[in-house]
């Protein structure tokens, strides 16, 4: 045991210090030395397997110590092995990335092309779109904005209209009855304006709310 045991320790460390050479390693011939190190390291673990048998054959006082050098080696190897595959990981990662950028620089755009055209299209009417309805809400807006100034010129109109009336009524000495229905008529026209003021307050906010 104790020679399979020296022996696997070597090459332990042989594998380790070829681990160092991987960053210094030109890319085309990494890919040969990641082979190299996956080998020696498959065959390190056969060398544990075997180890492994022999510690547990040894004498019941010397058994336990074996296990745990065995155990030390398989736990050096395990570690070894992970940074192999982190390294060829990264590799094939950055590989990736080089190849994709050598892509897209290599591609040539033009004003037809399939894969643009369709997504400006598409943000062109959008923007229209979106246009024509803020468009269409200061239309609203401006309307709004000129029926209650309507509504506010009538106002001061039937006022002064009313008032005219009443002046007009004393003068001519008409009647009580009479002088009423001319101040019931006024009334209705004012909640007829109040109304009207109201219901166009009703369909600004429920345009500003919908279509804002």
């Amino acid at each position: 045991m104790e020679t399979l045991y020296h022996q696997t320790n070597k090459q332990i460390h042989e594998i380790q210090s070829m681990m160092g050479n991987l960053e210094r390693t030109d890319r085309q011939s990494v890919h040969l030395l990641e082979n190299e190190l996956q080998h020696r390291i498959d065959q390190t673990f056969n060398h544990l397997e075997r180890l492994e048998i022999l510690a547990s054959k040894e004498p019941p006082n010397r058994r336990q110590n074996a296990k745990v050098r065995v155990d030390q080696l398989k736990y050096d190897v395990q570690h070894i092995r992970s940074a192999l595959q982190n390294f060829q990981h990264r590799r094939y990662t950055q590989e990736a990335q080089e190849r994709e950028r050598e892509e897209l620089l290599s591609r040539t755009f033009t004003t037809n092309d399939a894969d643009t055209s369709i997504p400006i299209d598409e943000t062109l009417q959008f923007n229209s779109s979106l246009h024509n309805a803020h468009r269409g809400m200061d239309d609203l807006l401006g309307s709004g904005s000129s029926i209650l100034n309507g509504i506010r010129e009538q106002r001061s109109t039937l006022k002064g209209t009313h008032k005219k009336m009443l002046d007009v009524a004393n003068m001519l000495g008409l009647s009580n009855t009479v002088m009423r229905l001319i101040e019931k008529r006024a009334t209705q026209d004012k909640f007829i304006m109040i109304g009207g003021m109201l219901l166009t307050c009703v369909v600004i906010f429920l345009v500003i709310r919908y279509l804002g």
